[in-house]
């Protein structure tokens, strides 16, 4: 009971952490425009990302749709990490590495309502 309590929480919490990233990918705050910029995305690229990341987190919620929420959450996570080690950015890859980590273990855990529906 206690574990389901944890990761209910800790799924609040990426799916907080996504929504926040993909609203603010969506609305081309200047912080995003200038990171993703760097890396060859224009403002509409940008915004399809963002819209990827604030489905996953919407996705993340159900039961059903879990594991591919969190797959297209780790997947982003992961496309940013590959963009900083391309620029040897380490400091960008330990900012982005606790994230992905928390998604592999909201995978491990399971979905808290998994067996309930």
């Amino acid at each position: 009971m206690i574990i389901k309590i944890i990761n209910s929480i800790l799924i609040l919490t990426a799916v907080f952490m996504g929504f926040k990233q993909g609203t603010a990918m969506f609305s081309a705050k200047p912080e995003m425009t200038e990171m993703f910029g760097k890396w060859g995305f224009d403002k509409t690229a940008l915004m399809i990302n963002g819209s990827i990341t604030i489905v996953a987190s919407v996705m993340i919620l159900f039961p059903k749709t879990f594991i591919w929420g969190n797959f297209l959450m780790a997947a982003g996570i992961l496309l940013i990490i590959c963009f900083h080690l391309m620029d040897k950015d380490l400091k960008g890859v330990l900012i982005e590495l606790p994230f992905i980590l928390l998604n592999l273990l909201i995978i491990y855990l399971q979905h808290p309502l998994k067996n309930s529906i």
